[in-house]
Order: C-alpha cells, then sequence, then structure tokens
C-alpha cells in the first residue's frame, strides 16, 4: 500500500458569493495532532485553488479529501442527462461542460450551467422541479445506493438543489475546482495512485464522525471537549480548543484524522462494487467498502 504523510480534508461550500464560512481546511501531518490551514479565515474557493497548486507543485505526500460528489449519476441510465446531445461520456467531460457552460462565474458557482434549459430539466430546483428529475430522492450513483443497502451513511441526490441537505451546488462548483486540477493531481479511483506526490479522494464528513462513535444525525461537533474525545477514538492526538468551535472547522479536522486512520487499510482502495467504468463515471466515496 502506498503511504502517505500528511491528510488533508476539506469541508467545502456550495453558498454563493466570493468568500465562504462553511469552507474549512485542515491537515494532519505525520502522527500529530490535526491542524487548521489559515485558522479563523474567511477562504474563497479560489483560495482552495491556490493552496492545492501549491500542493502540486511541491509535490508533496499528502492525501487529499473533498466533501463533494465529483460526478453525477450515470450507470443507471448510462448518461448523466438522458436525452441530452451533449451529455459528457465521462466525469472529466462532464467538469468541462459544466465550466463551459458557468460563462466565466468568478466565484466558482455553476453559474450559467443551471441556467441552461437543457441542464434546468434534471435537477429540483426552488419551487419546481425539471421534468427530467426523478420523483421522490432523485438518481442516485451506484456508491449512495451501496452505502444505503449497506447502512454505511445516508446519501441524497446530487440532483437536488434545495433545502438543507442539498449537495448539487456545492458538488457543480467543486467540478469547476476538479476541472482546474485535472493533470496536475491525480484522483482516486479514477486515476493510478502515484508512487509519490499528492492524491485526491472524495470524502464524506459524516464517515469521519461515525467511525469516532457520533450517533447518525447527531454528527456535528461545536465543542472543543467533544471534538478532543472524537479525535480520541481515531487515535489522534488532541487540538486543544476550548468552548465553542465550528462544525465546519470539526468536520475538517476530524475527517483529516480520520483519513490517516483508514489510508493503510486495503479495503477503502478496493470497494467490491467499483469497476473501470465507474471510476471514470461516477467516482466512488473514500471509506465506503
Amino acid at each position: 500500500m502506498r503511504r502517505f504523510t500528511h491528510f488533508a480534508a476539506l469541508d467545502w461550500s456550495g453558498a454563493r458569493g466570493p468568500r465562504q464560512r462553511g469552507i474549512a481546511l485542515a491537515v494532519a501531518s505525520g502522527t500529530a495532532a490535526p491542524a487548521l490551514v489559515r485558522p479563523g479565515h474567511v477562504w474563497s474557493r479560489a483560495e482552495i485553488l491556490d493552496w492545492l497548486e501549491g500542493v502540486a507543485a511541491d509535490g508533496t505526500d499528502m492525501l487529499i479529501g473533498f466533501d463533494f460528489s465529483a460526478a453525477f449519476a450515470f450507470a443507471d441510465h448510462g448518461a448523466y442527462f438522458p436525452g441530452w446531445a451533449d451529455s459528457p461520456a465521462d466525469m472529466r467531460a462532464l467538469w468541462a461542460l459544466v465550466e463551459r457552460l458557468a460563462d466565466g462565474d468568478p466565484h466558482y458557482e455553476p453559474g450559467g450551467f443551471l441556467a441552461h434549459p437543457e441542464a434546468r430539466r434534471h435537477f429540483r430546483h426552488r419551487g419546481e422541479a425539471g421534468d427530467l428529475f426523478e420523483a421522490g430522492a432523485g438518481r442516485l450513483r451506484v456508491v449512495e445506493r451501496h452505502q444505503r443497502a449497506t447502512k454505511q451513511a445516508a446519501s441524497v441526490s446530487n440532483f437536488n438543489l434545495v433545502g438543507a441537505a442539498q449537495v448539487g451546488k456545492a458538488s457543480l462548483s467543486g467540478m469547476r475546482l476538479l476541472h482546474r486540477l485535472a493533470g496536475r493531481i491525480p484522483l482516486w479511483p479514477g486515476d493510478p495512485v502515484p508512487g509519490a506526490g499528492p492524491m485526491l479522494v472524495e470524502i464524506y464528513t459524516s464517515l469521519a464522525a461515525r467511525a469516532a462513535g457520533l450517533r447518525p444525525g447527531r454528527s456535528k461537533i461545536r465543542d472543543g471537549a467533544v471534538l478532543d474525545a472524537a479525535l480520541a477514538a481515531l487515535a489522534s492526538p488532541p487540538c486543544g480548543f476550548t468552548g465553542m468551535v465550528s462544525d465546519h472547522a470539526s468536520d475538517a479536522l476530524l475527517t483529516a484524522a480520520w483519513l490517516r486512520a483508514i489510508a493503510s487499510d486495503p479495503a477503502s482502495w478496493r470497494p467490491v462494487p467499483l469497476t473501470d467504468t465507474l471510476a471514470k463515471t461516477e467516482g466512488w466515496t473514500f471509506g465506503i467498502i
């Protein structure tokens, strides 16, 4: 198994605007306690890209987890957007389509993509659902159906853009980030694991919370002592915060420690349902086995 020295977790946000209080970035290095990168800073998505480009340029030996979906469901209908002639054939082409139709939105938001008449048909929007949005929860990727069936994690459809549980906007803005990083930092499982340097993986911060013993539905940590107890469950040194801590910061810190704890487990890298086709079209969530 490839051994990494540093483990980073990026808690992402799909909110609108140039800077996002919902973005947090933490790194666990060696056996040390995880630490926030630029604590107290309100990140822009462009600044996150700059940081990741720096990691790529330095060749840092780092496993980097991002908390958004790298692609939409594909396997269920053999297409991301059935009936649309421009529906891409794989996730890198999907990122390129989102980027092109976003029409230069400066904050890495979906922009014009969601305004496109063909794209709109597949999503649930506030006040309406497109005519091709599937009734109920909406379409799910294979990894999302698998984690539901095995009760490893809950899941929601990336085609849903409404409500507190919606993840579609965050994933679309994340796809624009991945489009810029393509060819510079490999992404598991679509790319081979490099012998050295950084690697990207998709994560769910809720998996880290469950591994630390937190109950489903009560996984958000907003107290320093509770965070340290959760870190201890992952055999990590404490951060030592006292009093209140933001749930975005705690998500990033705990997940960085969790990545370090599971990265040497072969099962994390070889989930049974994963195929080469899924790796190229839908991707997979690291830690779902």
